[in-house]
Order: C-alpha cells, then structure tokens, then sequence
C-alpha cells in the first residue's frame, strides 16, 4: 500500500482540511467498502450529477433518503413479511442497507424517484453568487479623489 503524505496540502493551502480528511480516508485500505447494493453516479450536465442504486424488491416505502451533515444517506429496511417463503434458489438480495455519499459544498438533492427497480437521485451544483468569479474595476488615482467626494455625506 502506498502512503501520501499531505502535509505540502496543509503547508500551502488554508481550509482545506475537509478535502484532506476525505482523501485519506478513501485511500484508506483499513476500512472496507461495502458492494451491496450496487450504484453509478452520472454526470448529466456541467453543474448536474444523477446517482443511480439498484434497488430490487424495494418498494418507495421501503426506502429513505436523507441528507444531514454534508452527506447524502440511503437506507433500506424491509417491512418485516408475514408470510414464510421457501426459496430453491434465491439471488435478489433484499437486506437492509446504508449508504452514505459526501456532498460536495453547493451540492443539493433535488429529487428521487423510484422506477423499474432503481432509485434514480438527482443532484445540482448551485455556487452562490458570491462565490462566482467577477471582474473588479480599476480605477485611476483621480477616479478614487472624485467619487469620494460625490458619496461624501453633506453636512447641514
């Protein structure tokens, strides 16, 4: 197994701790990766993300989708069934499970449906305007003199 070291990314940037934390932890070989149940993530446009879980023998109120503390969670828990069924051979997986997916910052949930077998979550970017780039006007020094005095506040 390879090490990193990220102190360079500590070193030279600030607030990035998150990012940091979160590659460690995804380099991580101690902590396993579950497989079940099996999904995608699609980018569906430039700002707009679509994570898809297979999630046969579900039904809608089988299934909750939450988002707290920066992460997207997805759960599962069966209705316990009445009736006993005995299987000769059963590969449909209906088990209760938890996924969990880190949101980026600006990430929002819009919306989940439930077709054919599959949970379809869709996601969008939204960067707030004061984040988004913009020009900043340069003055000349007799530009900065002028406007101050016309917003200088009048005396009476």
């Amino acid at each position: 197994m390879r090490n990193l070291d990220f102190a360079p990314l500590y070193r030279a940037t600030v607030g990035f701790d998150r990012i940091a934390d979160l590659m460690d932890r995804a380099l991580s070989a101690d902590i396993p990766q579950p497989t079940y149940p099996p999904y995608n993530i699609e980018k569906t446009a430039e700002d707009s993300y679509r994570i898809s879980i297979a999630v046969a023998g579900f039904s809608p109120d089988d299934l909750t989708v939450d988002v707290r503390e920066g992460s997207l969670y997805v759960a599962a828990r069966r209705a316990d069934e009445t009736t006993v069924k005995t299987f000769l051979h059963r590969g449909i997986a209906t088990r209760a499970f938890e996924r969990r997916f880190a949101l980026a910052d600006h990430v929002k949930v819009k919306g989940a449906t439930h077709e054919h077998g599959m949970l379809h979550i869709d996601l969008q970017r939204e960067t707030p305007e004061a984040l988004k780039p913009r020009r900043i006007e340069i003055a000349r020094p007799g530009d900065i003199d002028a406007k101050a005095v016309e917003h200088a506040p009048t005396l009476v």
